[in-house]
């Protein structure tokens, strides 16, 4: 493991911690009930009905989405993450919803046995997860090795243009910080964390930057099929000190700041025959 990737595994065993005991994902609520805690209309734009489908989620975190996927109808559902912590976090809550999801400790980019290949109807992955990724060609060779023929492959991510801004000043404008198309690890010293800015928690973190054209071109160059592309204006957690919260938990730029694409999505299929 590069020493960048085991820093974001100590960061990440430490934000579960975080996430267990927040209010922000909110655990004992969610298990108590969890229809109060539906998708937001991005998601469900994107991944549609699920239901009676085999789904796997890559980068799971804590599995709570997997959980509400498994709720929505999902079968044989699968989580995959790469912290320790995170996955037997995420059994425990399975455990008590008695759902039959299966968790499983791995790198997305060297999926062990445990996940089948070529069984799924959907693969899934959402929310700033290819930016703890040193590189995408892997990712998409597993994905690929994932999908059953005809499966389809979901993403929703932080658009890479949104990234080049600057992350700290609270004047709303948008000032170039960092590199769009630079292969070298970004650093930062992550305080709190994405749901918890204020906890008493300090480590540091490695991001990775990936253009437009390598995002796509990794699925493409694995052989999957892009069915659609979408960019949207909003972002779901608080990407720069300026956005302002919607009635909907999506952040977006206040008036006057800018008009850039916040996020994007792919859905991408494996050809139903070879």
């Amino acid at each position: 493991m590069r020493e960048e990737v085991a820093a974001n595994l100590r960061l990440w065993d430490g934000w579960t911690d975080l996430h267990m005991s927040g209010t922000d994902y909110d655990v004992d609520g969610f298990v108590a009930d969890p229809e109060s805690r539906p998708f937001d209309w991005l998601t469900r734009d994107v991944v549609g009905d699920v239901a009676g489908k085999r789904l796997l989620h890559l980068q799971c975190h804590i599995g709570i989405d997997t959980l509400r996927l498994a709720l929505a109808g999902a079968v044989d559902v699968m989580g995959v993450d790469f912290s320790p912590r995170a996955v037997a976090a995420a059994r425990s809550i399975a455990a008590r919803l008695d759902l039959p999801v299966r968790f499983v400790h791995a790198d997305v980019r060297e999926l062990p046995d445990e996940v089948p290949e070529g069984v799924y109807d959907v693969v899934y992955t959402s929310y700033g997860t290819i930016m703890w990724l040193p590189d995408l060609d892997r990712w998409a060779q597993m994905i690929a090795s994932r999908l059953a023929p005809g499966g389809v492959f979901h993403i929703i991510d932080v658009h890479p243009f949104l990234t080049v801004f600057d992350d700290v000043t609270t004047e709303p404008v948008l000032g170039v910080r960092y590199p769009y198309f630079s292969r070298e690890p970004l650093r930062f010293e992550e305080h709190g964390s994405y749901a918890d800015r204020d906890a008493d928690f300090v480590a540091e973190s490695f991001a990775w930057q990936h253009t437009f054209s390598e995002i796509v071109g990794s699925l493409l160059k694995n052989g999957l099929q892009i069915r659609r592309l979408q960019e949207y204006p909003v972002v779901a957690w608080k990407a720069l000190e300026f956005m302002m919260e919607g009635q909907d938990g999506l952040w977006r730029l206040p008036e006057g700041a800018g008009d850039v694409p916040l996020m994007f999505s792919i859905t991408a299929s494996k050809p139903a025959t070879a």
